[in-house]
Protein backbone atom coordinates (compact mmCIF):
# COMPACT_ATOMS: atom_id res chain seq x y z
CA UNK A 1 0.00 0.00 0.00
CA UNK A 2 1.52 3.14 -0.83
CA UNK A 3 2.43 5.47 2.27
CA UNK A 4 0.24 8.45 1.30
CA UNK A 5 -2.96 5.57 1.48
CA UNK A 6 -1.98 4.34 4.71
CA UNK A 7 -1.37 7.54 6.48
CA UNK A 8 -5.02 8.32 4.96
CA UNK A 9 -6.09 4.83 6.11
CA UNK A 10 -4.08 5.19 9.84
CA UNK A 11 -5.74 9.14 10.14
CA UNK A 12 -9.11 7.67 9.59
CA UNK A 13 -8.94 4.69 12.01
CA UNK A 14 -7.79 7.14 14.49
CA UNK A 15 -10.58 9.24 13.73
CA UNK A 16 -13.29 6.14 13.81
CA UNK A 17 -11.54 5.40 17.47
CA UNK A 18 -12.14 8.98 19.02
CA UNK A 19 -15.57 9.15 17.87
CA UNK A 20 -16.27 5.43 19.54
CA UNK A 21 -14.60 6.52 22.76
CA UNK A 22 -17.06 9.31 22.93
CA UNK A 23 -20.40 8.22 22.29
CA UNK A 24 -19.29 5.13 25.05
CA UNK A 25 -18.25 7.51 27.24
CA UNK A 26 -20.64 8.76 30.43
CA UNK A 27 -22.42 12.52 29.71
CA UNK A 28 -20.78 14.78 32.10
CA UNK A 29 -22.67 15.49 35.54
CA UNK A 30 -23.88 18.58 35.99
CA UNK A 31 -22.67 19.75 38.82
CA UNK A 32 -25.65 19.79 41.78
CA UNK A 33 -26.41 23.79 42.44
CA UNK A 34 -26.26 25.55 45.95
CA UNK A 35 -29.09 24.99 48.31
CA UNK A 36 -29.62 28.35 49.87
CA UNK A 37 -32.57 28.50 52.69
CA UNK A 38 -33.76 31.95 53.47
CA UNK A 39 -35.27 32.09 56.82
CA UNK A 40 -36.62 35.16 59.22
CA UNK A 41 -39.05 38.33 59.57
CA UNK A 42 -40.05 41.10 57.38
CA UNK A 43 -36.54 42.06 57.05
CA UNK A 44 -35.86 39.32 55.61
CA UNK A 45 -39.18 38.59 53.52
CA UNK A 46 -39.13 42.19 51.47
CA UNK A 47 -41.23 44.32 53.58
CA UNK A 48 -40.64 48.02 52.34
CA UNK A 49 -39.98 46.75 48.67
CA UNK A 50 -43.79 47.64 47.89
CA UNK A 51 -43.76 44.60 45.77
CA UNK A 52 -45.18 41.39 48.07
CA UNK A 53 -45.31 39.10 44.63
CA UNK A 54 -43.80 35.55 45.71
CA UNK A 55 -46.46 35.67 49.09
CA UNK A 56 -49.29 38.27 49.86
CA UNK A 57 -49.32 36.89 53.18
CA UNK A 58 -45.51 36.62 54.27
CA UNK A 59 -45.14 39.53 52.00
CA UNK A 60 -42.07 37.62 50.51
CA UNK A 61 -40.75 40.31 47.79
CA UNK A 62 -38.86 39.04 44.61
CA UNK A 63 -37.07 42.60 45.11
CA UNK A 64 -35.80 41.09 48.56
CA UNK A 65 -32.02 39.86 49.15
CA UNK A 66 -32.14 36.18 49.14
CA UNK A 67 -34.59 36.47 45.48
CA UNK A 68 -31.83 38.62 44.34
CA UNK A 69 -28.96 36.65 45.00
CA UNK A 70 -30.24 33.54 43.71
CA UNK A 71 -30.91 35.43 40.39
CA UNK A 72 -27.62 36.42 40.24
CA UNK A 73 -25.45 33.83 41.37
CA UNK A 74 -25.01 30.75 39.03
CA UNK A 75 -26.06 27.46 39.93
CA UNK A 76 -28.42 28.60 43.00
CA UNK A 77 -31.05 26.83 44.29
CA UNK A 78 -33.14 28.69 46.88
CA UNK A 79 -36.06 28.13 49.28
CA UNK A 80 -37.39 31.12 50.58
CA UNK A 81 -39.38 30.97 53.74
CA UNK A 82 -38.85 33.95 55.14
CA UNK A 83 -42.11 35.72 56.65
CA UNK A 84 -43.46 39.15 57.70
CA UNK A 85 -44.47 39.20 61.01
CA UNK A 86 -42.48 35.94 62.17
CA UNK A 87 -41.13 35.10 65.46
CA UNK A 88 -37.76 32.60 66.36
CA UNK A 89 -41.19 30.09 67.29
CA UNK A 90 -41.98 30.73 63.62
CA UNK A 91 -38.83 29.59 62.55
CA UNK A 92 -38.97 26.37 64.50
CA UNK A 93 -42.31 26.05 63.90
CA UNK A 94 -42.52 25.78 60.36
CA UNK A 95 -39.30 27.61 58.33
CA UNK A 96 -36.48 25.28 59.17
CA UNK A 97 -38.76 22.49 58.08
CA UNK A 98 -37.48 23.63 54.78
CA UNK A 99 -33.11 22.82 55.41
CA UNK A 100 -31.87 19.29 55.15
CA UNK A 101 -28.93 17.42 55.34
CA UNK A 102 -27.86 19.06 51.84
CA UNK A 103 -28.44 22.66 52.53
CA UNK A 104 -25.41 24.48 51.38
CA UNK A 105 -26.11 27.94 53.00
CA UNK A 106 -28.70 29.84 55.33
CA UNK A 107 -29.41 33.34 56.22
CA UNK A 108 -31.64 34.31 59.17
CA UNK A 109 -32.65 37.71 60.49
CA UNK A 110 -34.63 37.19 63.45
CA UNK A 111 -35.56 38.69 67.18
CA UNK A 112 -37.18 41.86 66.67
CA UNK A 113 -40.72 40.61 66.87
CA UNK A 114 -39.92 38.66 69.84
CA UNK A 115 -39.00 42.04 71.64
CA UNK A 116 -41.83 44.01 70.34
CA UNK A 117 -40.11 46.10 68.04
CA UNK A 118 -42.67 47.01 66.11
CA UNK A 119 -44.63 47.97 69.15
CA UNK A 120 -41.67 50.54 69.90
CA UNK A 121 -42.07 52.25 66.83
CA UNK A 122 -45.04 53.21 66.88
CA UNK A 123 -44.81 54.17 70.58
CA UNK A 124 -42.14 56.54 69.06
CA UNK A 125 -43.73 58.15 66.30
CA UNK A 126 -45.60 61.00 68.39
CA UNK A 127 -43.34 63.52 69.75
CA UNK A 128 -45.88 64.61 71.68
CA UNK A 129 -45.60 61.82 74.07
CA UNK A 130 -42.28 60.83 74.48
CA UNK A 131 -42.77 59.13 77.83
CA UNK A 132 -44.17 56.66 75.93
CA UNK A 133 -41.34 56.18 73.88
CA UNK A 134 -39.12 55.91 76.97
CA UNK A 135 -41.39 53.43 78.71
CA UNK A 136 -41.33 51.71 75.72
CA UNK A 137 -37.62 51.46 75.48
CA UNK A 138 -37.24 50.27 78.62
CA UNK A 139 -39.64 47.51 78.24
CA UNK A 140 -37.90 46.68 74.88
CA UNK A 141 -34.56 46.42 76.23
CA UNK A 142 -35.47 44.38 79.39
CA UNK A 143 -37.28 41.25 76.53
CA UNK A 144 -33.84 42.15 75.00
CA UNK A 145 -31.58 40.73 77.78
CA UNK A 146 -34.59 38.57 79.75
CA UNK A 147 -35.95 36.49 76.95
CA UNK A 148 -34.20 37.10 73.52
CA UNK A 149 -30.61 35.03 74.42
CA UNK A 150 -32.64 31.60 75.14
CA UNK A 151 -34.83 31.88 72.18
CA UNK A 152 -32.26 32.66 69.78
CA UNK A 153 -30.01 29.70 71.13
CA UNK A 154 -33.24 27.43 70.47
CA UNK A 155 -33.52 28.34 66.80
CA UNK A 156 -29.70 28.59 65.89
CA UNK A 157 -29.81 25.00 67.67
CA UNK A 158 -32.62 24.10 65.52
CA UNK A 159 -30.69 25.30 62.30
CA UNK A 160 -27.56 23.80 62.66
CA UNK A 161 -29.50 20.11 63.49
CA UNK A 162 -31.48 19.97 60.52
CA UNK A 163 -28.45 21.49 58.11
CA UNK A 164 -25.15 20.17 59.87
CA UNK A 165 -23.19 21.16 56.96
CA UNK A 166 -24.17 24.50 55.73
CA UNK A 167 -22.30 27.73 56.24
CA UNK A 168 -25.39 29.78 58.30
CA UNK A 169 -25.24 33.51 58.32
CA UNK A 170 -26.91 35.54 61.05
CA UNK A 171 -27.82 38.88 59.65
CA UNK A 172 -28.58 42.16 62.19
CA UNK A 173 -30.94 44.81 62.37
CA UNK A 174 -29.98 48.46 60.77
CA UNK A 175 -30.08 51.64 62.54
CA UNK A 176 -32.90 53.69 61.12
CA UNK A 177 -31.76 57.25 62.28
CA UNK A 178 -29.06 59.72 60.93
CA UNK A 179 -27.95 63.04 63.05
CA UNK A 180 -31.05 64.87 61.24
CA UNK A 181 -34.44 63.66 61.41
CA UNK A 182 -36.00 66.73 60.62
CA UNK A 183 -37.05 65.67 57.13
CA UNK A 184 -40.35 64.63 56.31
CA UNK A 185 -39.99 60.67 56.84
CA UNK A 186 -38.93 61.22 59.85
CA UNK A 187 -41.77 62.88 61.40
CA UNK A 188 -42.80 62.09 64.60
CA UNK A 189 -39.87 60.98 66.01
CA UNK A 190 -37.80 64.14 67.45
CA UNK A 191 -33.97 64.28 68.35
CA UNK A 192 -34.35 63.10 71.32
CA UNK A 193 -36.28 59.69 70.25
CA UNK A 194 -34.11 59.24 67.39
CA UNK A 195 -31.37 57.93 69.89
CA UNK A 196 -33.40 55.57 71.94
CA UNK A 197 -34.36 54.02 68.73
CA UNK A 198 -31.20 53.57 67.47
CA UNK A 199 -30.02 52.64 71.01
CA UNK A 200 -32.43 49.42 70.87
CA UNK A 201 -31.69 48.51 67.55
CA UNK A 202 -27.71 48.56 68.63
CA UNK A 203 -28.61 46.56 71.65
CA UNK A 204 -30.75 43.63 69.92
CA UNK A 205 -27.62 43.34 67.06
CA UNK A 206 -24.80 42.83 70.34
CA UNK A 207 -27.64 40.16 71.88
CA UNK A 208 -27.75 38.43 68.25
CA UNK A 209 -24.26 38.82 67.28
CA UNK A 210 -23.36 37.28 70.76
CA UNK A 211 -25.67 34.27 70.40
CA UNK A 212 -25.06 33.73 66.71
CA UNK A 213 -20.89 33.80 67.60
CA UNK A 214 -21.83 31.40 70.57
CA UNK A 215 -23.20 29.09 68.21
CA UNK A 216 -20.47 28.87 65.33
CA UNK A 217 -22.83 31.11 63.03
CA UNK A 218 -21.20 34.14 60.86
CA UNK A 219 -22.91 37.10 62.12
CA UNK A 220 -23.38 39.87 59.51
CA UNK A 221 -23.46 43.71 60.41
CA UNK A 222 -25.69 45.92 58.09
CA UNK A 223 -24.73 48.98 60.32
CA UNK A 224 -21.94 50.10 57.91
CA UNK A 225 -23.80 49.34 54.80
CA UNK A 226 -26.68 51.48 55.83
CA UNK A 227 -24.83 54.46 57.66
CA UNK A 228 -25.22 57.37 55.53
CA UNK A 229 -28.54 56.39 53.98
CA UNK A 230 -30.80 56.80 56.93
CA UNK A 231 -34.17 57.78 57.11
CA UNK A 232 -33.67 61.24 55.71
CA UNK A 233 -30.92 60.38 53.59
CA UNK A 234 -30.38 61.22 50.09
CA UNK A 235 -30.97 58.07 49.14
CA UNK A 236 -32.53 56.47 52.18
CA UNK A 237 -31.91 51.91 52.87
CA UNK A 238 -34.52 52.53 55.50
CA UNK A 239 -38.36 53.97 55.00
CA UNK A 240 -39.51 56.47 57.71
CA UNK A 241 -42.98 57.30 57.79
CA UNK A 242 -44.53 55.79 54.57
CA UNK A 243 -48.53 54.93 53.83
CA UNK A 244 -48.33 51.43 53.90
CA UNK A 245 -47.69 50.15 57.27
CA UNK A 246 -46.44 47.40 57.08
CA UNK A 247 -43.61 49.43 55.19
CA UNK A 248 -42.63 51.80 57.62
CA UNK A 249 -39.18 51.65 59.29
CA UNK A 250 -38.59 48.23 56.73
CA UNK A 251 -35.29 48.59 54.08
CA UNK A 252 -36.47 49.97 50.69
CA UNK A 253 -35.54 48.38 47.89
CA UNK A 254 -32.32 50.16 47.46
CA UNK A 255 -31.47 48.81 51.02
CA UNK A 256 -32.11 44.93 49.81
CA UNK A 257 -30.24 45.60 46.78
CA UNK A 258 -27.31 47.22 47.77
CA UNK A 259 -27.29 47.47 52.03
CA UNK A 260 -27.61 43.41 52.93
CA UNK A 261 -27.37 41.50 49.33
CA UNK A 262 -23.33 42.16 49.29
CA UNK A 263 -22.87 41.84 52.81
CA UNK A 264 -24.34 37.80 52.17
CA UNK A 265 -22.79 37.61 48.90
CA UNK A 266 -19.36 38.25 50.70
CA UNK A 267 -19.86 35.08 52.14
CA UNK A 268 -21.25 33.14 49.60
CA UNK A 269 -19.34 34.06 46.83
Amino acid sequence: MPVRSRSRSLAAAAALLCTLALAAAPAAVAAEPDEYVALGDSYAAGNGTGWPDLSLSCYRSSLAYAPLIAKARPNTSLRFRACSGAETGDVTGGQTAALSAGTDFVTVSIGGNDVGFADLILSCVNTWDEPLCRSTVAKVDARIDGQLPARLDATYADIRARAPQATVMVIGYPKPFGTNVSCGQASGVNSREAPLLNGVAAHLDAVVRDRATAAGFTYLDPVPSFTGHDVCAATPFVWGKKAGVLDIYHPTRAGYRDGFLPLVRAVMG
